[in-house]
Order: C-alpha cells, then sequence, then structure tokens
C-alpha cells in the first residue's frame, strides 16, 4: 500500500510541474500574440507617420497582467515596454517569446531576464536558433554552468555577438598573443566586452604590455588586462618608470629594481595607486598626464616577437586549433 501511495504521489507532482511549466509557456504566447497584433496594427496604412503609434491602453493592461503572472513585478513590466522603444517592436514581437523561454532555461529568474534585457534590447530582435549557437559555443570555449550564467547577466551583449566574430578573438589571442585556450576562457569570463574591441588596438595594446613592460601572459590574466584602456595602462606605467620605480626587463627578465606587479598598477583606484605604489601627489601625476598626452600623439610603437608563457596544461585544444603559430611579429626598426 505504501509503494501504491508513493506513485500517485509520483504523478501528481509530474502532473503539477507540467501544467506550472504549460500555464507559464501559454501566458508566454499570449505575450507574443498581443506584441504581434500590435505591431500589425500599428503598420496600418491608416497611420501616416513613420513613427509606431502608441499601444492602445486597454491592450496594454491585458499585456503587462500576462508578464506579471509569468513573475515580472511592475516596475520590471514598464522598463521592459520601455527598453522595447528602441528596436523595432514588430521583430521583437516574432521573437519575445523564444528570448524569454530561452533566459528562463539558461536559469535565470524574472528579475534577471529584466536586468538583461534592459542591458541588451537587442535580444528582442536576436532569433532563438542564433542564441543557442552564441551558447554553444561560449560552452565549447570552457564556460561551465555558472560561469556562463555571470558572464551573461554582466555582459548580456556577447549573446548579440556573431559566432564568427568571437572566433576571430579566439584565433587572435591565441595565435598572436600565444594565449592558452584556459587563458582565453578567463579573459571572456573577467573581460567579455574584449569581443567588440578592434584587433588592431587589441594587438597594441597587447604588445606594449608584453615588450615595454615586460610582463608575461598569466600575469597580464591576474592583473585583467583586457578592462583597461591603453591609455590608463600607458600612463600609469610611464608615471612609475620616470619616477624610478619601474624598470623594463632585460632579455632574460632581469632589472635592477623590483618592479610592482602589474594588479597592483592597474587593478586600484588612483588615490591607491598614487599613494602606495608611485608615492606621488594627484597634481603630479595630472601634470604628467598632459605632457604625456602631446608626447603620444606622433609616438610609434615598435613591435616585437611574442613567447608562449611558461605554463603546462591546456590539453583541451580542439583539432582545428593545434596549429598555432609559434612566432608572433618581426621587430621593427624605430624610426
Amino acid at each position: 500500500m505504501s509503494t501504491r501511495c508513493i506513485l500517485q504521489a509520483l504523478r501528481w507532482s509530474v502532473w503539477s510541474s507540467t501544467c506550472s511549466v504549460f500555464n507559464r509557456l501559454q501566458h508566454g504566447r499570449n505575450a507574443v500574440r498581443f506584441l504581434a497584433a500590435s505591431s500589425c496594427r500599428r503598420s496600418l496604412p491608416t497611420h501616416s507617420s513613420n513613427e509606431e503609434a502608441p499601444l492602445p491602453a486597454t491592450e496594454m493592461k491585458n499585456d503587462q497582467h500576462t508578464l506579471l503572472d509569468m513573475g515580472f513585478t511592475v516596475t520590471q513590466v514598464e522598463d521592459i515596454y520601455h527598453s522595447m522603444s528602441n528596436v523595432k517592436r514588430n521583430v521583437a514581437a516574432k521573437h519575445f517569446l523564444p528570448t524569454l523561454t530561452f533566459l528562463f532555461g539558461l536559469g535565470f529568474n524574472p528579475t534577471s531576464v529584466a536586468k538583461i534585457l534592459l542591458k541588451c534590447p537587442e535580444l528582442y530582435t536576436t532569433k532563438e536558433t542564433l542564441l543557442q549557437q552564441r551558447i554553444s559555443n561560449l560552452r565549447k570555449l570552457g564556460f561551465v554552468e555558472g560561469s556562463l550564467q555571470r558572464v551573461v547577466a554582466f555582459y548580456p551583449v556577447i549573446l548579440s555577438v556573431p559566432v564568427k566574430t568571437v572566433k576571430q578573438v579566439v584565433v587572435f589571442l591565441r595565435e598572436k598573443c600565444l594565449f592558452t585556450l584556459q587563458q582565453v576562457t578567463d579573459i571572456l569570463k573577467v573581460s567579455p566586452a574584449v569581443v567588440l574591441e578592434d584587433l588592431n588596438a587589441l594587438e597594441i595594446k597587447f604588445q606594449y604590455v608584453y615588450f615595454r613592460m615586460g610582463i608575461k601572459q598569466s600575469e597580464m590574466i591576474k592583473a585583467k588586462l583586457f578592462r583597461f584602456s591603453l591609455e590608463e595602462i600607458r600612463c600609469r606605467h610611464c608615471f612609475l618608470e620616470r619616477r624610478g620605480f619601474y624598470q623594463t626587463p632585460d632579455k632574460k627578465g632581469q632589472t635592477l629594481i623590483i618592479n610592482p606587479k602589474l594588479d597592483n598598477i592597474l587593478c586600484v583606484n588612483l588615490d591607491t595607486f598614487l599613494k602606495r605604489v608611485a608615492k606621488a601627489t594627484e597634481e603630479e601625476y595630472d601634470v604628467f598626464r598632459r605632457l604625456m598626452a602631446r608626447e603620444w600623439q606622433e609616438e610609434d610603437l615598435p613591435l616585437g616577437v611574442i613567447e608562449a608563457d611558461d605554463e603546462s596544461g591546456d590539453d583541451d585544444e580542439e583539432d582545428e586549433e593545434e596549429h598555432l603559430g609559434k612566432a608572433g611579429y618581426i621587430k621593427g626598426k624605430k624610426k
């Protein structure tokens, strides 16, 4: 008899959860039908303006109830409508439910979904198949559950970037900068905006830190290098160099002084940097920054040969990426 009771309880649990999922999807379908109908009405030829007509109050109220039933608050619903005004609503209506379903499927709650959509309204108009492909590509790069959700919540724009663009950045970081696959994953975790950076600018930033500062790849990762602009990096480095607190290592990696770590230079606020590292005042730094801005305007950065960091590991490389370039750039003569 106890076994029969257990089976009945399991059936009831499965039936209840199925109904719950069905209700949520049904609410989502209602929202999409409303948005699609609204788009059709706004596209009628009787509306002479090129701008989209405002939503009727009664229809907006009904759709708000639908989103409220899905778990969104009144404020979140209003924010969602406002963010949708920045995209084409007829396209947003078509992909609205798949986008919500996709984000819920990643494990986000309504509050997180609302924040993601506010940060990146482009997701309203992105096909679900593209979202799936981009998430799949991130998983291939080493993102697991937890880190995947964190990077999407922190920088949802990454879901609007084509897979081809992300792969180009990955190839650049591995072949030109000789980062390992794990290091590239770490870069994307803490600096996902790197996928939209210009590769030439990215190259100059890396080359400067590698050659002028003598920093290896592992220390760059620790200092979250790609979160900072080249201007900020150069300014702090040169300020320390002029004050005698930093020296470019020789070919053997040796210096006459002990250089501060890169994370102690970059990963601190300006006040801490000046007091603990540069031992200078803010006024001195401001004057130096203005003078150096003029000096750097016509300056070219020399390039050189890059060597891989002495770190073992990263055996999970893909077959098509086993032909990594072993040489970087040929050192040019400074004019």
